[in-house]
């Protein structure tokens, strides 16, 4: 089935972070070009990389992809959607209503849920007014992790619903005329998104059982969302060339015993699979070939097995080093943070296991709405260690509970009608949840808190809105916890927050990673160490496409090693899951070696 095979208008790639959507959507979109159509290429990913996959700058408007004639790209910039949003609001009223007013408008668009609309308004006009995109044969959508992406899509219904019932014009938005005007649009999104000779939502994964199950979940909520037409591919599937390499052959096992229990709503789908390509898909010649049978993948047809120096896979230190320093602080909260599928969550939970073995009282949550902290544990218990994760349901009841019982007791019955309807607007549960994560850091206070944070750029507007809090807590009547009030002096005190940064020796990880320590650095928050995952680079083997893969890290390792002035460690591919307690122990005991390491 090759990658345009049977192509509706709108392309939707999603799945787990780090299986490889930006590289499928552009091999889709430039192929789609390179067969006469034209073609729109979206990415409404915080975290977007389709400048570094495509090798050109993209800006906020279409741009023509260099190279490939009929291709545009797009990155939907939240921070710039926003801005632009926020004008759009306020410009009518600048000059007619007092200049206090209209600061007062400014302050009720500065909150990160209305980054997070403002961001779905451009995304809706490419996808639900047609005159937008008019020019274009196809438009692909690269979209952003998961768990955002499902709250992208269902965000249509949610503030549809919520205009449809509000009558007094106010939200956490601000006046609901802007929104309401686009209601129309809203509406068609909705009707796209469903239509299955319109839109195709194709669902990419690694042939991992994490990854599947988490396709799997995917693609059940997708249906229920009525997006019905779906298909799948299977990226980087590898193919071992020599079955006496331990570690090829348990690289291939793993594979292949993933796609023996690929769940059944999986395995109905049609369905595409695309090798392992050593040394990354990068560049217009290579998304050309993806999915072709000329496609550089695993197996010998990669090429002659590149020199590997083992100088360049000499680090500070393993997990274990890092685990050493922050025992010593006895208390406090570790965050590991970076691009989605980095394996923050293995990392995150190999700390607390490690911690909690040490003698500690430890809780290990996650803010992650696609995190699998208790699959990574096997649901196995551990004395000392304490599992949950932010739910954002139950935490959206219990603020609502909250307000109510207390800026709600005084109001006569309109006033009171007036604040349900408020605390109904989908942006509430940004608040209810960074309350959750401002209480899960101030528990650190007695014990060790390991977060396994999301994604990067969500992570980020999570972190930024703290101000953004403040004002709308007091919006609302809502009293602003110490925890909330504390949580910024939390994060940026090296002596109680230690910030680990995750990443694959691979560009777009290491590239993000770097991002987001220049972010957390302007936030006055400094990284403590930087954690290289999954790393093929330390093992002995002789496949060639292995060989090809530990010559490719290695730049990268030297990267993570400048960037990071020396304070990384590096957790080798393991031959089997790190899942359950003993596995998790493992990685963070000094001088593991699952196999034979380089000398």
């Amino acid at each position: 089935m090759p990658l345009t095979e049977n192509s509706t208008r709108h392309l939707f790639f999603t799945g787990k972070g780090g299986v490889g959507k930006t590289s499928m959507a552009c091999a889709t979109a430039v192929q789609l070009a390179q067969s006469g159509k034209r073609v729109l290429l979206v990415s409404t990913d915080p975290a977007s990389n389709l400048d570094e996959v495509l090798g050109c700058r993209l800006g906020h408007t279409p741009t023509p992809v260099d190279g490939v004639d009929g291709l545009d790209g797009i990155n939907i910039d939240p921070q710039i959607a926003a801005a632009e949003y926020r004008e759009r609001m306020v410009q009518p009223y600048r000059g007619v209503l007092p200049d206090a007013a209209v600061r007062s408008m400014e302050e009720q668009f500065s909150g990160s849920c209305t980054v997070e609309i403002a961001a779905f308004d451009e995304f809706a006009k490419l996808l639900g007014d047609d005159t937008a995109t008019s020019d274009y044969d196809h438009v692909v959508f690269d979209t952003a992790p998961t768990g955002h992406t499902l709250r992208l899509l269902t965000l249509p219904s949610a503030w549809s619903g919520f205009m449809e019932s509000s009558t007094t014009g106010a939200s956490c938005l601000g006046p609901l005329a802007g929104l309401q005007a686009q209601q129309a649009i809203y509406k068609k999104t909705v009707e796209a998104l469903g239509d299955g000779d319109q839109t195709t939502l194709v669902l990419v994964t690694r042939p991992e059982t994490s990854a599947f199950a988490e396709a799997a979940r995917s693609s059940d909520e997708l249906r229920q969302l009525g997006v019905l037409n779906q298909r799948l591919i299977v990226n980087g599937v590898f193919t071992a060339s020599d079955e006496g390499d331990r570690v090829a052959a348990a690289m291939q096992k793993r594979g292949d015993d993933a796609l023996e229990q690929m769940p059944s709503n999986l395995a109905e789908l049609p369905r595409l699979s695309v090798a392992l390509s050593p040394s990354g898909v990068m560049g217009i010649d290579r998304l050309r070939q993806v999915g072709r049978a000329d496609h550089e993948g695993s197996g010998a047809a990669a090429g002659s097995p590149l020199d590997v120096s083992p100088s360049s896979t000499e680090l500070h230190g393993d997990l274990s080093d890092l685990i050493d320093g922050i025992a010593d602080k006895g208390r406090g909260v570790v965050l590991a943070m970076g691009k989605g599928g980095v394996g923050k969550t293995t990392v995150a939970s190999a700390v607390a296991v490690a911690l909690a073995r040490r003698g500690f009282d430890v809780h290990l949550s996650t803010t992650d709405p696609a995190a699998h902290v208790a699959a990574t544990l096997a649901s196995e218990s551990l004395e000392r260690l304490t599992v949950d994760r932010i739910d954002p349901a139950a935490e959206v009841e219990a603020y609502r509970a909250e307000v109510l019982a207390t800026a709600g007791d005084d109001l006569d019955e309109n006033g009171r009608a007036l604040l349900e309807e408020d605390l109904r607007s989908p942006c509430t549960e940004e608040i209810a949840v960074f309350r959750a994560f401002a209480q899960s850091v101030a528990a650190g206070t007695d014990r060790f808190v390991v977060l396994d944070t999301a994604p990067t750029g969500h992570t980020i507007l999570l972190l930024d809105s703290a101000m953004a809090y403040h004002r709308e807590v007091s919006r609302q009547g809502s009293e602003v916890p110490e925890s909330v009030q504390q949580l910024l002096p939390r994060l940026r005190d090296p002596d109680f927050t230690q910030v680990l940064i995750v990443t694959l020796p691979e560009a777009t990880p290491v590239h993000e990673a770097a991002k987001l320590q220049e972010d957390l650095v302007r936030a006055e928050i400094q990284p403590t160490a930087w954690v290289i995952n999954q790393s093929i680079a330390p093992l002995e083997t002789t496949d060639p496409a292995l060989q090809r893969r530990q010559s490719h890290e290695q730049a990268y390792i030297d990267e993570v090693k400048a960037l990071s002035g020396g304070s990384v460690a590096l957790v080798p591919w393991q031959l089997q899951p790190p899942t359950g307690v003993d596995a998790l122990s493992k990685l963070g005991q000094r001088h593991h070696a699952p196999l034979q390491t380089r000398s």
